[in-house]
């Protein structure tokens, strides 16, 4: 789960860890009274969960009422990568003299908890990593909960330049892990932390995600969801039990198990096609389930043809057929489905697709290129 910047700055703030004042507003009367209490010039920040705001328009500084109030207008209601901005952070400006980026997030990979950091900090860290990669540093706590300061000092020296940066540098991150921990984080991140022409230190962005899984500890973090910026049909997919993605492509999945659907993506994308989606039913041999799926899918305009990639080990053939038939029967499917169906009863949902004419593969390989080539 994501959440706004401006809740994740309160978040950050309870461990200890100073940004510049700010509150968020989603009306020209609210922004202007914060400026008017903060003191200009301040930065007007469009609230969306997506990156790239600066580049979109979505950032702009105002030194006066005029200025404040063109750019509110601005940005309310600009579009930014498919989300409309409805509030927007007004915070003090400050003379930067140095950027930082300071992240901390989980490798899974190597099942450990990661800190990144960069003294090039203020820009897309992905750019960085592009780019420059030797500036970006890392530091895997090995299993612990807090910093081995044994190695530590190996890792702030590549990142801040005098002892003083050294220390401020470690206790902000001391501070981004206690908070880490305390909400079940998948990322916590500042971007940029810097220091001002005064020698003032502070944090200007925060970002963090949790672990979806760990919510049902959090009922207070739970209410900060923001249903506006979700997905509407990845929230009713999820509400359905099914385990869905949206994708830009145009051919539908549905596939039983994280790793086959995985794998169906790959094969589709190897021989030519291109996704709509990732959809895992999991492994319950509900009918249900495929109707919901096959509901979900078909709303996405794009889709030019769906593929039902179905293992049977506990999720049963049979089943499954009987979903696809009972979704023919509910809804108008307007685009041709390409069957895989191989195990648990197999032969008894084949025999119950053929009834119904639809042709049925064996091999994924084989109902992938069928399917890519009605895409097409």
């Amino acid at each position: 789960m994501k959440i706004h910047e401006y809740q994740a700055r309160e978040l950050f703030q309870k461990f200890g860890i100073l940004f510049t004042q700010g509150k968020v507003a989603s009306e020209l009367g609210q922004a202007k009274a914060v400026a008017r209490e903060i003191g200009f010039p301040v930065v007007l920040k469009a609230q969306v969960l997506v990156g790239g705001r600066g580049k979109a328009g979505g950032v702009k500084l105002a030194k006066n009422d005029a200025e404040l109030e063109g750019a509110f207008k601005h940005i309310k209601g600009l579009i930014i990568k498919g989300y409309t901005v409805e509030q927007i952070l007004v915070a003090a400006a400050v003379d930067i003299k140095k950027e930082y980026y300071l992240g901390i997030t989980i490798d899974n990979a190597r099942n450990d908890v990661v800190i990144i950091a960069s003294s090039a900090g203020g820009v897309d860290i992905e750019e960085v990593a592009q780019k420059t990669p030797e500036k970006i540093q890392k530091f895997y706590l090995q299993g612990q909960k807090d910093i081995d300061l044994v190695r530590w000092p190996n890792f702030i020296k590549n990142i801040f330049e005098d002892p003083l940066a050294q220390e401020k540098g470690t206790a902000v991150f001391q501070n981004m892990l206690k908070t880490f921990w305390a909400y079940d984080c998948s990322l916590a991140e500042i971007n940029p932390y810097i220091v001002d022409a005064k020698g003032t230190w502070y944090a200007l962005d925060a970002k963090i995600n949790f672990d979806d899984n760990a919510l049902f500890r959090h009922p207070d973090l739970a209410v900060l969801r923001d249903m506006k910026s979700e997905d509407p049909d990845e929230l009713e997919a999820k509400s359905c039990d099914l385990s869905f993605v949206k994708l830009d492509g145009n051919i539908g999945c549905i596939v039983n198990g994280a790793g086959l659907a995985m794998a169906t993506l790959d094969v589709i994308k190897l021989l030519g096609g291109n996704p709509a989606n990732f959809l895992d039913v999991g492994g319950s041999s509900n009918p249900e389930k495929v109707c919901n799926a096959m509901r979900i899918i078909l709303k996405n305009s794009q889709v030019k043809a769906v593929l039902i990639n179905i293992f049977g080990g506990i999720t049963r053939c049979d089943d499954i057929a009987k979903g696809i038939i009972e979704a023919g029967k509910r809804m108008t499917i307007r685009v041709p489905l390409v069957v895989r169906l191989t195990g648990t009863n197999e032969e008894e949902g084949v025999a119950l697709l053929r009834q119904e004419k639809f042709t049925t593969y064996s091999s994924m390989r084989e109902a992938v290129s069928q399917v890519v080539s009605l895409a097409k």
